[in-house]
């Protein structure tokens, strides 16, 4: 006969998962992305890791996968392997830096810049329709907050919080 294995919550600390800033944030920017994602899977056959290096290198050219991967907070392997799949599928190209001939920096290709450009306004008229909800003064306010904790999460990430 099985035995049924309760929890005892009384003995743990308790981490209300629905209330935890972190947690919270993870799963709306899951959300999102899914969300903006499902503009461009299909039709462009990206995922969302493809589209990130994409839209990075759209704004920032002439990146090393390893630049990239920092502005993207992404782990350095997911980001190898969508350069991968976007160097074979012909929307980058990989070149070397102008005054330093050993750096090599990625580059988007014609046909990358054109997922881009149309990727980009489906997915700025996104971020348009979930920032409506919000007024002028909470605009303001949801920006400032996100500069202050990305602030403070550069402190106490590196452990000098």
């Amino acid at each position: 006969m099985a035995r049924k294995i309760t929890a005892d919550p009384g003995k743990h600390a308790v981490l209300e998962l629905d209330r935890f800033l972190p947690y919270r944030l993870s799963v709306l920017s899951n959300r999102i992305s899914q969300d903006i994602a499902a503009l461009y899977a299909e039709r462009f056959a990206l995922s969302v890791t493809e589209w990130r290096v994409l839209a990075v290198l759209g704004r920032y050219p002439d990146l090393s996968a390893g630049e990239v991967a920092e502005h993207t907070a992404m782990d350095k392997v997911a980001v190898s392997r969508a350069v991968t799949a976007l160097l074979k599928s012909g929307r980058l190209k990989r070149g070397t830096h102008g005054q330093d001939r050993r750096r090599s920096v990625l580059v988007l290709t014609a046909r990358g810049y054109r997922v881009y450009d149309e990727v980009a306004p489906l997915a700025l008229a996104y971020e348009q329709r979930l920032l409506g909800a919000l007024t002028a003064s909470e605009r303001l306010a949801l920006e400032h907050i996100l500069d202050r904790l990305e602030q403070e999460e550069s402190q106490v990430g590196t452990g000098n919080g």
